[in-house]
């Protein structure tokens, strides 16, 4: 039988604290780098905006 002794869990508990920070520091950067200006849309929101911009243009012109 396993059981899982106090060292287990304090280093499942560190590691998830490691894990939260690392998020937080991730989310930081990012902001930090938006109020810099250097926010960048995502390539796919770009190309669905492009499709659905042709799409209008191709139903306009084919059901008028």
């Amino acid at each position: 039988m396993t059981t899982s002794g106090p060292s287990d869990r304090s280093e499942r508990g560190a590691e998830r604290q490691n894990w939260v920070e690392r998020r937080r520091e991730k989310i930081r950067s990012e902001i930090e780098r938006n109020r810099r200006g250097e926010y960048t849309v995502p390539t796919w929101v770009l190309a669905v905006a492009l499709l659905l911009i042709v799409g209008g243009w191709l139903a306009l012109i084919f059901l008028a």
